[in-house]
């Protein structure tokens, strides 16, 4: 009897400390995609408002033509989720030095499984290094995991974590949230079912002019 419980034991411990590493994604398999993006210099390297995150982020492909007068660089990669923004985080952000950093991350995150705490953690781990590297002078803005047809099954957990994601900001210096989220519902507190592409999950121009409306007044 004893011998089960130990063997149950030490089976419980092994979940508690590998779940984590089993569910881990291999940040390598972005590293192609992250030297074509690196590829091209940014023609201004002054004042960069710089975008990353995952393909919300990446697919925007006329950000510019959004903010006239900002030196906009969109460094997204697809696909991507928090810990691998952190694992790229030299090669995305720091290298171009920018003042101000919005940052979608969370949406794949939470699609895998992720819990809130997890998340919150690797965001936590990000902003660190941004700091370590980059100083206290660079704004850095979260935005909200956006809502969408595709994931709106998971909307209680994307809810739930966009609250704490504001809850953990007003702990951090020079750290804000862009709240996407609201902006994309309608009245009765549904998805909008125009902007989003035939996947369900990605924005087209529709859903691109809600966030362009919603990110100009917080640009530097």
């Amino acid at each position: 009897m004893k011998r089960n419980f130990t063997i149950t034991g030490l089976w419980i411990i092994f979940q508690l400390v590998c779940a984590p590493l089993l569910l881990a994604q291999d940040p390598l398999r972005f590293e192609k995609e992250v030297e074509e993006i690196t590829a091209v210099k940014p023609a201004n390297q002054k004042d960069i408002i710089l975008f990353t995150g995952s393909s919300t982020i990446r697919m925007w492909k006329d950000i510019q033509s959004y903010f006239p007068g900002h030196n906009i660089l969109n460094t997204g990669f697809g696909g991507s989720q928090t810990s691998d923004l952190v694992y790229y985080i030299d090669k995305l952000i720091v290298q171009y030095s920018p003042i101000q950093i919005f940052i979608y991350e969370g949406d794949n995150d939470i699609s895998a499984g992720k819990t809130t705490i997890e998340i919150i953690h690797a965001s936590d781990s990000l902003v660190q290094l941004i700091r370590s590297r980059l100083g206290s002078k660079t704004d850095i803005v979260f935005i909200t995991p956006k809502p969408s047809k595709a994931r709106w099954h998971l909307k209680e957990k994307y809810e739930a974590y966009n609250k704490a994601l504001v809850l953990w900001s007003k702990k951090q210096y020079g750290v804000t949230v862009a709240d996407l989220w609201t902006p994309m519902l309608d009245k009765n507190g549904i998805v909008f079912q125009d902007i989003f592409l035939a996947d369900g999950l990605h924005m087209n121009k529709q859903g691109y002019d809600i966030w362009g409306k919603a990110i100009a007044p917080l640009l530097k």
